[in-house]
């Protein structure tokens, strides 16, 4: 496997991420997952404008970097076409303790491998052992620190599940740990708006536009949809079980697949 690491291709085995890089040891950074396809980025001008605001949000300034290069150097250098790569951007090293240095140098990372199979419609319950937190700002980006996510899909996994929705501290339902999350119910396809701690997820956007609405969901409304799927960047996966309730109705989300890839 080879990785790029601040402007240089590399065995994976030979990169090496400095023991006091702020990614590492406080989870000071961002990341966007993208898929490449016939050596294309799919919606590469999305997910950087996505990774800039995010940047702004946690006042980190980008490293002169031509993305565009470094992705599909990474893609050639693994011998891939179509694949799943990601950008990780850190803070870079710095000193003990949390405020971050005055002028930091970032640390960039491009990973690649080959795209998954298509996975089967995903098996959902709803996280009890935490939340999103609506009112942080962190919840609007891809920052590092992924432990809530990663409690909740423990939580789904030792309940037999794929995933975990996750609520907000009001209650309503925000997004899965990994995705966001459609409903269909009355012939509408509804998403959380961004407000209540949903990502705005890049196919998320796609979906918007082809007539999604957004709106406050309960977890009653997963109760009682039609049909429930997920996007992400990798793709719309099918909800073929919600909190144990069998569905069957996978037609909005093959019809969003058939006209977004």
């Amino acid at each position: 496997m080879k990785v790029w690491l601040n402007g240089a291709v590399l065995d994976a085995d030979a990169a090496c991420i400095a023991p006091g890089d702020r990614g590492f040891t406080l989870g000071d950074g961002l990341f966007e997952t993208m898929q490449a396809r016939d050596g294309v980025v799919l919606r590469l001008d999305a997910h950087l404008a996505r990774l800039a605001r995010s940047a702004a949000v946690i006042d980190l300034n980008l490293p002169a970097v031509d993305f565009p290069a470094a992705l599909a150097a990474t893609l050639a250098a693994n011998g891939l076409a179509s694949g799943v790569l990601r950008l990780t951007v850190t803070r870079g090293s710095g000193p003990r303790g949390v405020l971050p240095p005055a002028a930091p140098v970032p640390t960039v990372l491009i990973t690649a491998a080959p795209l998954a199979a298509p996975a089967p419609p995903a098996r959902l319950v709803i996280a009890q052992i935490t939340r999103r937190n609506e009112f942080s700002p962190l919840s609007g980006i891809k920052s590092l620190n992924y432990l809530d996510n990663i409690l909740a899909r423990q939580e789904a996994a030792a309940r037999g599940a794929d995933d975990a929705v996750l609520l907000n501290t009001q209650g309503r339902v925000a997004e899965t740990t990994i995705a966001n999350l459609f409903v269909v119910c009355g012939g509408e396809m509804l998403t959380p708006p961004l407000g209540e701690g949903s990502l705005p997820g890049v196919m998320r956007a796609e979906v918007l536009r082809l007539g999604a609405v957004e709106r406050a969901l309960m977890p009653e409304d997963l109760v009682r949809a039609e049909e429930i799927f997920l996007t992400s960047s990798l793709g719309i996966r099918s909800v073929g079980e919600m909190e144990g309730r069998s569905l069957s109705d996978f037609a909005t989300a093959d019809a969003m697949r058939a006209k977004l890839g």
